[in-house]
């Protein structure tokens, strides 16, 4: 009995040693750590995913000619080598104009359960005719668009592979981009693999960070970036200094005008979040620390400031932890093959 003790421990002691200071019990994920594990991607029934849905999808998704110069695509916003979004503190309009709002990831878009900073889209199939429709955006002449797509014998025969017996409109585009950007997912990171068992898939600093994260008296992070998504498809305000402005961008309460949603914006998923720099609704964080330490001063201006914020009180290691921690949200780049567009 000594004997197999004493095998045990310095097993333990082996396994300790490969990823620092945390000992066994902390290396391995608990029962409760199991919610974070994503499901199934859902999808409504009369969109049901199929190989000819996707790849139509994914043509009109990268095809520039869906806006009124022939210059910006989808994907000129929502660049897979960028995780999904463009780089820029804020986006930019078919003329090269800066925009209000940074470019939302649509990593895992498919989790949530209403879509935009401002929650103004219910679904993937609500918001994909959006930026083609917005004056400010890709500002489409939606009638030029359909007779093009119907014109082009590449695209009618997509669409009627795709969606047979239905119009080429807004509803099949719609159907479509949305069926492609359900295989945008992020499900197979560091902490995924943790989860899963492998003990050695995080660093001691990142488990130490989700520790952090999911702890109420410390990080409090997982209130709004709730498990699996990392995001309650909730609204905050959380006391940015461009909120300080004169005029501010009063996000969700243009939206529903409720006092409580003055200044507040939809709070994004963090799964990719290491590759979606800068950060915040209008862009004003370069990194990760950045973020954190905002948090960690309870916000900048306190008019309408979401009751969540509050001072953190974290030494830098441990905002060292949970930036290490969402570095560890990453997984493995797509390998996505790009579409060859109809001419």
């Amino acid at each position: 009995m000594n004997k197999l003790k004493n095998i045990l421990t310095a097993c333990a002691i082996a396994v300790a040693g490969s990823v620092g200071a945390a000992g066994p019990a902390e290396l391995l994920a608990h029962a409760d750590d199991m919610t974070w594990l994503l499901p199934g991607v859902p999808y409504p029934t009369e969109n049901a995913p199929t190989p000819e849905r996707v790849e139509l999808g994914k043509k009109l998704f990268f095809d520039p000619r869906l806006s009124a110069d022939n210059s910006v695509s989808c994907a000129t916003c929502h660049n897979p080598v960028l995780g999904w979004a463009d780089g820029r503190a804020t986006a930019k309009s078919i003329q090269g104009k800066d925009l209000q709002r940074a470019s939302p990831t649509i990593v895992n878009a498919a989790f949530n359960s209403i879509q935009m900073w401002d929650g103004r889209k219910k679904s993937l199939e609500d918001q994909a005719m959006g930026p083609m429709e917005s004056m400010v955006e890709m500002a489409m002449n939606l009638n030029r668009l359909f007779a093009w797509l119907k014109s082009d014998a590449d695209y009618a025969a997509a669409f009627a592979a795709a969606y047979p017996g239905e119009a080429i409109d807004d509803k099949t585009v719609s159907k479509a981009i949305a069926s492609f950007e359900r295989t945008v997912i992020s499900n197979n990171s560091p902490f995924d693999r943790w989860l899963r068992g492998d003990a050695n898939a995080m660093s001691a600093s990142q488990i130490r960070g989700f520790r952090l994260f999911t702890d109420e008296n410390k990080g409090n992070c997982a209130v709004c970036h709730q498990a699996p998504n990392f995001t309650d498809n909730g609204f905050h305000n959380l006391g940015l200094p461009s909120y300080g402005a004169p005029e501010p961008d009063v996000g969700r309460y243009a939206i529903k005008p409720i006092a409580v949603l003055k200044g507040a914006f939809k709070t994004p998923t963090l799964r990719e979040v290491a590759r979606t720099a800068p950060y915040f609704h209008d862009g004003s964080a370069k990194s990760l620390m950045e973020v954190v330490e905002h948090y960690n001063k309870g916000g900048v201006v306190r008019k309408d400031i979401s009751p969540e914020m509050r001072e953190l009180g974290l030494s830098q290691q441990e905002m060292q932890d949970i930036v290490a921690f969402m570095q560890a949200l990453t997984s493995p780049q797509i390998n996505l093959a790009l579409p060859e567009l109809p001419y």
